[in-house]
């Protein structure tokens, strides 16, 4: 079970959004939340530099009175609420502070503009998702026509997760911990593989279409065999195989389903049919306009059975 949630902040109106998240399910989960901020101080510059102490003193003046404000609006929601700080850079810190405090967890905000979607601190979620030991949430915070106030109105919920699948190991063990996820919400999943368009000859002819409904049949047999295997009967899961490029296919689904949650293997298998890593991971996070779960690595508690039986992993070649 989620237990530990690790939420990294800089404050700004891109991380309240990820606020919102972390404190609901730490509420709803009655997990822990350790909020953690971090000063950048680049390496290279000299901390005794009387400028760059003083620089630093003023940052972690004002991150301290902050964490004070965040830690008091989480204890009101009860909370059990821990603070950190820390100087350097900001996606080192997020991970050795998810090692150091043993998080399930992580979340971070990301920013939305005009259909891009820029993440906070630069390329610090990203980061954070390459190297952190446990899953990460990236929560995408839209900006208003303005541009000067973000969507932060809108409640929390969670009822439909989709998880893209190309039954790499990868993207198993993200249906497994989105498995493990449904069950603590009380949510639903939906089980997704793309099916990338082919390139079709001139002697395209009956053969081709049965086929090509064969592939279908195939991969549609074992969405299902995977569905049933979760550990957790109450989970209801059901299953979707769409055409088309796999992050947009991914993008789409999770809006017109619609789906509250994404989560996704980061190093998924490479094929000429089916892949969710490298660029389609980094698309959808980047784009998708509900919160992300980047399954790097899983995290489980003693005790815990895997969803997935081991004879399942290897990909069946059609």
């Amino acid at each position: 079970m989620i237990k530990r949630i690790l939420l990294a902040t800089d404050f700004s109106q891109w991380a309240r959004r990820a606020e919102d998240y972390a404190c609901a399910l730490a509420c709803s989960w009655r997990a822990s939340l350790t909020v953690l901020s971090v000063s950048e101080f680049m390496p290279g510059l000299n901390p005794d530099y009387p400028v760059n102490q003083q620089y630093l003193a003023d940052l972690l003046k004002t991150a301290s009175l902050q964490l004070v404000g965040l830690k008091g609006r989480a204890e009101r929601r009860g909370i059990a609420v821990m603070t950190r700080m820390a100087t350097g850079i900001p996606s080192e810190e997020v991970i050795a502070a998810a090692r150091a405090e043993d998080s399930d967890l992580i979340v971070v905000g990301t920013r939305g503009k005009t259909g891009l979607a820029h993440v906070l601190l630069g390329s610090t979620a990203e980061r954070v998702i390459r190297g952190a030991p446990c899953p990460v949430l990236a929560v995408r915070t839209e900006l208003a026509d303005n541009e000067d106030e973000c969507v932060l109105s809108r409640p929390v919920t969670l009822e439909r997760i989709l998880v893209p699948v190309d039954f790499s190991d990868c993207s198993c063990h993200a249906f497994e911990y989105a498995v493990e996820v449904a069950w603590q919400a009380k949510a639903s999943v939906m089980l997704l593989h793309v099916l990338e368009p082919v390139s079709y000859g001139l002697d395209f002819d009956l053969g081709h279409i049965r086929s090509r409904e064969d592939v279908r049949e195939s991969w549609t047999k074992r969405l299902e065999e995977l569905a049933s295997s979760r550990q957790h009967p109450d989970v209801a899961v059901d299953v979707r195989l769409r055409g088309g490029f796999p992050a947009d296919s991914i993008l789409d689904a999770a809006q017109t389903l619609p789906c509250d949650l994404i989560v996704m293997g980061t190093h998924g298998r490479r094929g000429i049919s089916h892949t969710i890593s490298g660029s389609v991971a980094e698309a959808v996070l980047r784009k998708a306009r509900c919160p992300v779960i980047a399954v790097r690595s899983q995290k489980f508690g003693p005790g815990h059975r895997r969803v997935i039986p081991t004879e399942m992993s290897p990909v069946t070649q059609i």
